[in-house]
């Protein structure tokens, strides 16, 4: 996702201040750590004047606003992700949006559907090297390889019974780390609701009786 908002230029100090009391104070970022559906996410201010320019022959921008550039990667739907974060950390986001032209609160859902789609720049592309993982997929893949690394260090040259019992405790450790990945679950039984409807609306027998 990735979405620019324009904001005035003298409001923008607020967000930069918001955004650097929230970086020195990592318990006010505790609900947007909860959503482990989100791979990245990155809020950047830029100035009029720092919109590249792609050759000297380019004019040069004439701007009236200051703008934040949001980016973020998911797993999951759009709508599961936009509603996960305005429900686990609406007043956070009203805060990183503070003073945005036109930002309507996170609360209702609607208006900030709204707002984040009329601001959204489409995605053309995007590589995903691992499809089928979710970002909790990742997280555990690298404790198992941490951990394995780990374990062989400690059973190089170990008779065959202890071996058998680190390697018990190991497996007992990684319980919770060790899956087989699969097509992610529905997250939002509205989403999947709103997407079965919208198939059988355009289904042809429905275009047809139309």
């Amino acid at each position: 996702m990735n979405v620019v908002t324009p904001m005035r230029w003298y409001t923008a100090w607020l967000n930069r201040f918001f955004f650097l009391i929230t970086s020195s104070y990592k318990p006010s970022l505790a609900g947007l750590l909860t959503l482990s559906l989100i791979h990245y996410a990155r809020w950047v201010i830029i100035k009029p004047s720092q919109f590249p320019r792609l050759s000297d022959s380019q004019p040069r921008e004439d701007l009236k606003y200051t703008y934040m550039l949001f980016c973020s990667n998911f797993n999951g739907s759009w709508d599961q992700y936009v509603d996960s974060f305005s429900a686990a950390i609406s007043k956070g986001l009203d805060k990183f949006w503070i003073k945005n032209v036109k930002y309507p609160d996170s609360v209702p859902m609607l208006p900030f559907h709204r707002y984040i789609t009329a601001n959204q720049i489409w995605t053309d592309h995007y590589y995903n090297a691992y499809p089928m993982a979710s970002s909790r997929d990742v997280k555990s893949a690298q404790t198992v390889r941490t951990s394995l690394l780990s374990f062989l260090d400690t059973v190089e040259g170990v008779p065959a019974d202890e071996f058998l019992r680190k390697y018990n405790a190991l497996l007992l450790e990684l319980q919770h780390d060790i899956s087989q990945m699969g097509p992610n679950p529905v997250v939002s039984l509205a989403a999947a609701s709103v997407a079965r409807r919208l198939r059988k609306e355009d289904s042809p027998e429905m275009v047809a009786r139309a």
